[in-house]
């Protein structure tokens, strides 16, 4: 259970990251709760990380994850969209976390999706499209829609899970919500993968890493061309 201060500074944060992309400071976090002094915050945000609902990123100024919420009771945890991170198929199809498992076998248990060429992680590049190569993901893995593959190239996701060379897999979607990881079109030519946010007529295209800046664009110079729903790495 939340104090009531608890509660209040969590879904601040909650609401600011879901509106601007970015938390609220200290003094603003002071002002808002009715605090004297920062030092009751720091205090409220250490009492949130050791209680599972928030993460510092301590190499960034002001840079906090809310990794769960609180329902109306207090019992049931929602995970923000600022904390997601896609499924990991490592070689063989075993996953990243839980017990190992045996390469798939079965006919039919598998679906071979289309890689198309590498998508920059770091600065956009044109979008490559090469309609001869494909991927095997288990079928298990996917839901309803028409999905394809594509490969990683950069370190501008890594903060989100998502490493040089990994296969991505996107859901084909022309729709995403604010806080998404979206293979977004810009100006008709050039692609990347970037958490997508909104605000009036400007699109942001934010990586997960403090090394890269946020790109800012009008709404009408990008296009949605999916979403990310997993990944696969091979060591």
């Amino acid at each position: 259970m939340l104090t009531r201060k608890q509660h209040e500074l969590l879904m601040l944060i909650h609401d600011r990251l879901q509106a601007e992309g970015v938390p609220p400071s200290f003094d603003e976090m002071k002002d808002a709760l009715g605090l004297k002094s920062k030092s009751g915050i720091h205090r409220l945000v250490t009492a949130l990380e050791e209680r599972g609902f928030l993460r510092r990123l301590h190499h960034r100024a002001r840079a906090l994850e809310i990794l769960k919420l609180p329902d109306a009771q207090g019992g049931m945890r929602i995970k923000s969209q600022n904390s997601f991170r896609p499924q990991v198929i490592q070689g063989d199809f075993s996953p990243l976390m839980g017990r190992a498992v045996e390469p798939i076998k079965e006919r039919g248990a598998v679906e071979h999706l289309p890689l198309y060429g590498k998508i920059a992680a770091g600065t956009p590049i044109e979008a490559l499209r090469d309609n001869g190569n494909f991927v095997e993901v288990p079928r298990s893995l996917l839901g309803a829609g028409d999905y394809y593959a594509l490969k990683v190239s950069g370190d501008s996701m890594v903060e989100a899970g998502i490493l040089d060379e990994d296969t991505v897999i996107i859901r084909r979607d022309d729709t995403a919500e604010n806080g998404a990881i979206v293979v977004a079109l810009v100006d008709g030519q050039e692609a990347t993968l970037k958490r997508l946010r909104r605000k009036g007529n400007t699109i942001a295209l934010e990586p997960a890493n403090a090394a890269h800046k946020i790109q800012l664009y009008g709404a009408d110079r990008v296009k949605v061309q999916g979403r990310l729903v997993g990944l696969i790495r091979k060591y």
